[in-house]
């Protein structure tokens, strides 16, 4: 056959010239999808060795794919001995881009009952273009009775065919490489684009002879046949942690869509875990073949800590990699994972100790010590109440029973309590589950909005991440049950006191009121004090003192801060001192004494609106507290 010249269909040449300028930004991905389809070529061969015998000879007894280079004709050549290619099929195949010959044949095979393989050829050949200005395909098919065939393309829109002079079956593919694409002429730089891109395809990649892959996909092997030490090791290699993992998820699905997952929880926080420009998510493979490094789409952002490899046999590969995960297809093995990450964490909250994957953590005394669920939540809980805050609808079900809360019930820091633990400790009478929120644990506890539940012996929970503000925002009910804030809005939970011990507030508080002017939004008596004498709380529509501070701190702009209601206790012996003198016309005295007590309030909180103000006032007080010690 002499050569033949033919032209691209009429779409060819637009889109390839698309798909070299935009489609990809890592040029060295076209050794990846030219290895691919030589993968691919392997096992389609590989199949049909399952039923016939009368298959063309391979050119070598193990079967692979080889990459060699000739420095000095600046060649590259990616040669396999799978299906290969008749005229026909190269000429339709070659000639119109993005097609793919698989669809054809699995119908041969059986009506689509043979394994699942990516294209033979499609887009992803024509990637060579990005550093070839030539490219030459050398193919035999595999079926007996076909001649070999020659096909060849500088890209500008047409190409050859003719007779070709391979012998064994199989296909080569040669690229003449331009000059600024010289990198690839090195066996080094070949080998290390091989083991980024294609380390777990299950066919030996030899580049000048010395094989490049080498990592046996774990995710692919049956749950039970992967030990310990081989996930933990895994697990090192692709996150470079010193640390085994805490717990491994190890996930193998094929209906209704098929995918395999090997994820890990860290056992401390990732040290990026909250920078903005972080590589977040697990590797994303097809067909072992490296699609992302850092899917940030396979899972949700609030999942970022997980680590891992998820790989589906059914994601599409006619267009580019790198846009594959914004397919339909990725978006429901997104729902599948996260789900079923939510599920194992929920397993593992429920045991009574943790195995941890590999060799076992120690103490300073060297005993072993087993990641548990609480030691996860002290490092990551954090970002499931981040998942409660943007998916409740979506996974609320799930994410809620994961909650771990410190409460005023645990005095030891390290204690934690879910919600259903919470509940079912309720004493009769109460109708809500309550919760104080602040900068850290000590302020919350030394808080006086506390002091009426500690009285009732009624339990609160102390939250004291910054995420809990808008955690409390969003989750306002469990099963059926108000949660509430102990420092917003009115509260009736006054234990029995005597009445004669109480100071007259009746002129007391609007005279109180209007000395603080717009300074509160109230003056009122409180259900909440026991011990101290005032207490600011929160308005039930406004932003929380805890919430305009997270929100100053991180320069967010919130106009003029929210007036607050200012609670007086009428036992305690200052109101009733307060209330007396004010009501024997000594009110300058009683004045003093009352601006100081709203200093008290703002500090018991930890704010101090004025500071200046304040220690003048307090040297003031200093001074005739003196004089009247020496009198």
């Amino acid at each position: 056959m002499s050569a033949v010249e033919l032209g691209f269909k009429a779409e060819v040449q637009q889109l390839l010239e698309l798909m070299i300028h935009s489609v990809y930004s890592d040029r060295e991905v076209f050794l990846r999808e030219l290895v691919s389809n030589a993968a691919d070529a392997l096992d389609k061969v590989k199949f049909l060795e399952l039923t016939r015998s009368d298959l063309q000879p391979a050119a070598a007894e193990q079967h692979g794919v080889r990459i060699t280079h000739d420095k000095g004709a600046r060649m590259l050549t990616i040669e396999d001995d799978g299906i290969g290619m008749t005229e026909p099929e190269i000429v339709d195949v070659l000639g119109t881009i993005a097609r793919s010959g698989t669809r054809e044949f699995l119908a041969q095979a059986g009506e689509g009952k043979g394994p699942k393989l990516i294209g033979q050829f499609g887009l992803g050949f024509y990637s060579a273009f990005m550093v070839a200005d030539r490219v030459v395909v050398e193919s035999r098919s595999a079926l007996p009775g076909n001649d070999p065939v020659r096909w060849e393309s500088g890209g500008q829109g047409t190409f050859t065919v003719e007779k070709g002079t391979r012998e064994p079956r199989g296909t080569a593919i040669t690229l003449t490489l331009r000059e600024d694409a010289g990198e690839f002429l090195d066996a080094v730089r070949l080998r290390e684009a091989v083991r980024k891109h294609s380390n777990f395809l299950p066919w030996p990649i030899l580049v000048e002879g010395e094989q490049a892959n080498s990592a046996q996909a774990l995710w692919a092997e049956p749950p039970s046949n992967v030990s310990d030490d081989q996930a933990a090791t895994f697990y090192r290699t692709i996150t470079m942690d010193w640390q085994d993992p805490a717990r491994r998820i190890h996930v193998s699905v094929d209906s209704p869509i098929q995918y395999s997952a090997l994820l890990f929880v860290p056992r401390s926080r990732p040290w990026d875990l909250f920078h903005a420009d972080a590589n977040k998510g697990p590797k994303l493979y097809a067909r072992r073949v490296l699609i992302e490094d850092h899917a940030k789409e396979v899972l949700p952002d609030w999942l970022r800590f997980v680590r891992g490899v998820v790989d589906s046999e059914d994601i599409p590969l006619n267009v580019s990699r790198e846009m594959v995960q914004k397919t339909p297809l990725v978006r429901k093995i997104k729902e599948a994972l996260t789900k079923r990450v939510l599920k194992d964490l929920a397993e593992w909250a429920d045991e009574v100790s943790a195995t941890p994957v590999g060799e076992a953590a120690t103490d300073g005394d060297g005993a072993a010590e087993a990641p548990t669920y609480a030691s996860f939540w002290r490092e990551l809980g954090m970002l499931l109440k981040e998942g409660v805050v943007h998916d409740l609808p979506r996974y609320g079900e799930l994410l809620t029973p994961l909650l771990r809360f410190h409460a005023l019930s645990h005095p030891d820091e390290s204690g934690l309590l879910s919600l259903a633990d919470y509940r079912k400790a309720m004493p009769v009478g109460q109708d809500a589950i309550w919760y104080l929120t602040g900068e850290s644990r000590a302020a919350v506890l030394a808080s006086p909005h506390l002091e009426v539940f500690r009285k009732k012996g009624w339990d609160v929970l102390l939250l004291t991440d910054p995420v809990d503000e808008w955690l409390v925002d969003r989750l306002t009910a469990y099963e059926g049950m108000p949660i509430k804030s102990v420092s917003r809005g009115a509260i009736d939970l006054e234990p029995d006191a005597d009445a004669s011990a109480k100071a007259d507030l009746a002129d007391f508080l609007p005279w109180l009121e209007k000395l603080l002017g717009d300074r509160v939004s109230g003056v009122r008596p409180s259900a909440r004090l026991i011990e101290s004498a005032v207490v600011l709380v929160d308005s039930e529509d406004a932003l929380s003192a805890n919430m305009e501070r997270i929100l100053k701190r991180a320069n967010q702009e919130i106009g003029p801060s929210a007036k607050r209601v200012l609670e007086v206790n009428p036992a305690h012996p200052l109101i009733r001192n307060l209330a007396d003198l004010q009501k024997k016309g000594r009110e300058r005295e009683a004045a003093e004494l009352a601006e100081l007590l709203y200093d008290d309030a703002m500090l018991l909180e930890g704010t101090v609106a004025e500071p200046a103000a304040l220690g003048r006032r307090l040297q003031q007080f200093l001074v005739q507290a003196s004089e009247r010690a020496l009198a």
